[in-house]
């Protein structure tokens, strides 16, 4: 049990830092850009712009949850990975329209909604195959 609170808190990890990487490079955007004033000056603005480094520090914890996730004798990558991807997808997609004010067409929510079926089908497979 204690495999799949770490996946989860991977999963919650990566959308809040994929979340957090958009809004503060649209952040960085509207002062210019990170390339502006050359590598150095990029390194420079994304250490000093909170939101990319929590970003950041969230996808290096993503990754330490998501190893340990993998490390279960139980919970396979087949389960694992498309959770993870699917998942996702499906948070920061939502999480984007609704705070963002990104906008999904129909056809792009049924996308979402597919995806989530076949994350589910696929759980649902291997965990038959496994008892």
């Amino acid at each position: 049990m204690k495999h799949v609170i770490a996946l989860v808190l991977a999963l919650l990890l990566n959308a809040a830092a994929n979340l957090m990487m958009k809004a503060g490079a649209s952040q960085v955007e509207r002062t210019g850009g990170f390339f502006a004033g050359g590598p150095w000056r990029a390194v420079q603005t994304l250490l000093s712009t909170p939101v990319l480094v929590i970003g950041l520090t969230c996808f290096a914890l993503n990754a330490a949850f998501y190893m340990y996730a993998l490390s279960s004798r139980t919970l396979s990558i087949s389960i694992a990975y498309p959770l993870m991807v699917g998942g996702g997808y499906a948070i920061i997609a939502t999480t984007a329209y609704l705070l963002l004010g990104e906008r999904l067409s129909a056809g792009q929510w049924i996308g979402v909604a597919l995806i989530l079926g076949g994350v589910l089908l696929v759980a649902m497979q291997t965990a038959e195959r496994a008892s």
